[in-house]
């Protein structure tokens, strides 16, 4: 069951895509992950449509940057509301489902974020922290059945969300586009190279292996050796 905005014609058509490359049955919601009770309609749906829920991963994230003392409350707002108030109420929901077919997978898309902080990030970096938090809470919950709960906690990787920085930064300071990305590298990434969303999504995939069945409450670092610093 996906979920996200976007172009409906764009969504259909990749929706089509992956039901006929992996001969699976593929729907779609477009649920509103900030509010709760929407969350809780996109569990339901997934389970009357597909017939079970075996495997959540919370991936939905906003940004906003400012100092404290400059961060708008309505952003903060936001941003806990979707980065970490959707991860409980999608988990509260899915846990039974899964705990009446005694197997499931939480994968929680945290950020390097979850581990350390940056300036001018506050409700993102509390919000990543408080998953990782949860993340612990829930593998706790569940370690006596073959339910497991795990963050993945990605450095830069190159989204939307990313890319609206490179181009900020590349409009501020008046450099090309590769040279901002090099500079948001340099920062923090020692490796130089963005994380891939395939990388996380094989690591994603591992998690749900039979051989990561004692991997639990696990803040998994994805980041070319930013959080090894």
């Amino acid at each position: 069951m996906l979920n996200g905005f976007g172009d409906k014609s764009a969504i259909e058509a990749q929706r089509k895509e992956l039901a006929t490359q992996y001969k699976v049955r593929v729907g779609y919601d477009g649920a509103d992950l900030s509010k709760p009770a929407e969350v809780r309609s996109l569990i339901a749906h997934a389970v009357s449509e597909l017939g079970a829920l075996d495997i959540l991963v919370n991936n939905a994230g906003i940004q906003h940057v400012a100092p404290v003392d400059e961060f708008a409350d309505d952003k903060w707002d936001a941003v806990i509301a979707l980065n970490l108030s959707a991860d409980f109420h999608a988990i509260k929901a899915a846990l039974p489902q899964m705990k009446k077919r005694g197997w499931g997978r939480i994968i929680n898309i945290a950020s390097a974020h979850g581990l350390v902080a940056s300036a001018n990030k506050v409700a993102y970096v509390t919000a990543k922290h408080g998953v990782v938090g949860m993340t612990k809470v829930v593998a706790l919950e569940t370690a006596g059945t073959a339910i497991t709960c795990n963050a993945i906690c990605p450095g830069w990787v190159l989204t939307p969300l990313v890319q609206k920085q490179i181009d900020d930064l590349a409009r501020r300071e008046k450099i090309a586009e590769s040279e901002a990305k090099r500079r948001l590298l340099a920062e923090k990434q020692p490796s130089g190279e963005f994380v891939t969303t395939d990388q996380i999504g094989a690591l994603a995939l591992y998690l749900c292996s039979d051989a990561a069945a004692q991997i639990r409450g696990a803040a998994l670092s994805i980041d070319g050796g930013w959080t090894a610093q």
